[in-house]
């Protein structure tokens, strides 16, 4: 059975840092980009950060560029996605997803960014 699992979420002050980690199983994680994505309240969802499988090239969305890091460890089917100087308006749900064509999602972990 294809699963994905996010975890990592959290409450975090701005200006403060937390990791996700989306770990995979039930198909060749390897072979597989990986995508972060965000959906805040009352927002559409938004692509934020992809890295391809062998995690030799990556791109983000303006609005976490050079603040978010994706990478991934095909060897424990894991992909990150390390945040740092976070912002109120990062807080949304973060979801992961594994795309060959085919696309499977994880369920979402929550980032509340407030003081």
């Amino acid at each position: 059975q294809v699963q994905l699992v996010e975890s990592g979420g959290g409450l975090v002050q701005p200006g403060g840092s937390l990791r996700l980690s989306c770990t995979a199983s039930g198909f060749t994680f390897s072979r597989y980009a990986m995508r972060w994505y965000r959906q805040a309240p009352g927002k559409e969802r938004e692509l934020i950060a992809t890295i391809t499988t062998a995690g030799g090239s990556t791109n983000y969305a303006d609005s976490v560029k050079g603040r978010f890091t994706i990478s991934r460890d095909n060897a424990k089917s894991t992909t990150y996605l390390q945040m740092d100087s976070l912002k109120p308006e990062d807080t949304a749900v973060y979801y992961c997803n594994a795309n060959r064509g085919v696309e499977y999602w994880g369920k979402g972990t929550l980032v509340t960014v407030s003081l």
